[in-house]
């Protein structure tokens, strides 16, 4: 499988936080046929090894991609049989109109329902919906619905991945499938390579409720080095910040506190020299992803951070650059080669 096959097969599972069980299996599989080794920790985290072609006690580096994503979770069923939902994370502005899935008893269709704008006071037909006006329609009436819908049962967007023009895709939780797919392009690389660091390639879980996976994960693997893959705010229309990179321009390399300087420094150096395109990412403060929690376990972990851009990040659809996704993969791959025991004593901040 490429990894724009496994980009798709991943996106159109279902896996928010907490039940990422369903993704976590077909990486499983996926890490299995490019891997050593593959193991499920106690939080579901999946890890596979790589192992280096150097002497037992060679550098060792960790990559970690979370593959939770932002969805819903039922919190009410009404007298009418229709579902009342929270949202944590996801914009609810895209939400009125969507299709779900209702991960129940079994899998129900539905869709998210509102009031037509006919039936709106002329004062709230301007405003946008609030999470609270909003319910879920699976077409059963309250009886039925109850025989097969708890309260607590998550719900995800029936988003199917599909192709747009110039290698552009689009399709739910990119944030962060799309950092498991570079992953997954690493180790096709690392495949036809020789290297003697040991690669540990994690796909996480529970990053967008705090980062856990990755805390878990690096806590047990005690790795050199670690360098997680995130999405990055893509340019789209409408928008002007700093913090936006261009799509189809390369993946961002992110710089500030969160960053060791010599493993960005090492990092520029390979895309520069192997006519990798590279943009950068001003993140002065707390990056919010798994470099977080990985640069402060244990004793610390020199870590660094790449950044995929993304348009509509935690909307009902993202897009990505497949193209930014392979170069992504094979920058990290090419890094991966250049590590020695040398170059990770060397990493003395700063």
């Amino acid at each position: 499988m490429d990894s724009q096959g496994f980009l798709k097969a991943i996106v159109e599972e279902a896996g928010v936080s907490g039940y990422e069980g369903r993704v976590g299996e077909i990486v499983r599989q996926a890490f299995a046929g490019l891997c050593d080794e593959v193991r499920e920790d106690k939080l579901g985290n999946v890890i596979g090894l790589k192992k280096g072609a150097g002497s037992r006690g060679g550098p060792s580096v960790m990559l970690a991609g979370h593959m939770d994503e932002v969805g819903l979770m039922i919190t009410m069923i009404d007298k009418r049989g229709y579902l009342r939902f929270s949202a944590p994370g996801i914009d609810p502005r895209t939400l009125p109109s969507q299709e779900v899935v209702v991960h129940a008893v079994k899998d129900l269709p539905g869709i998210i329902c509102v009031k037509p704008p006919h039936l709106l006071k002329p004062e709230d037909r301007e405003k946008a919906y609030k999470v609270e006006d909003l319910g879920i329609d699976v077409g059963l009436q309250e009886a039925r619905v109850r025989e097969l819908v708890n309260v607590g049962d998550t719900v995800t967007l029936a988003r199917k991945f599909y192709n747009l023009q110039g290698g552009f895709v689009a399709g739910k939780a990119f944030d962060d499938r799309a950092g498991v797919a570079v992953i997954h392009e690493c180790l096709l690389q690392l495949a036809r390579m020789k290297h003697a660091a040991d690669v540990y390639a994690v796909a996480t879980v529970q990053e967008e409720v705090g980062l856990r996976g990755a805390a878990v994960a690096t806590y047990g693997i005690v790795p050199d080095i670690g360098i997680a893959i995130d999405v990055g705010f893509g340019t789209q229309p409408g928008s002007d910040d700093h913090r936006e990179i261009d799509l189809d321009k390369g993946p961002g390399l992110d710089i500030g506190g969160n960053i060791h300087p010599k493993i960005l420094e090492a990092l520029r150096k390979v895309a520069s020299e192997n006519g990798i395109a590279y943009q950068t990412v001003v993140t002065p403060g707390r990056s919010g992803t798994d470099a977080w929690s990985m640069q402060v376990t244990r004793a610390g972990i020199p870590t660094a951070l790449i950044s995929i851009p993304n348009r509509y990040m935690h909307t009902s659809v993202e897009v990505c650059s497949m193209n930014d996704i392979k170069k992504a993969g094979r920058l990290l791959a090419l890094f991966i080669q250049t590590v020695d025991r040398s170059f990770v004593e060397g990493l003395v901040c700063c």
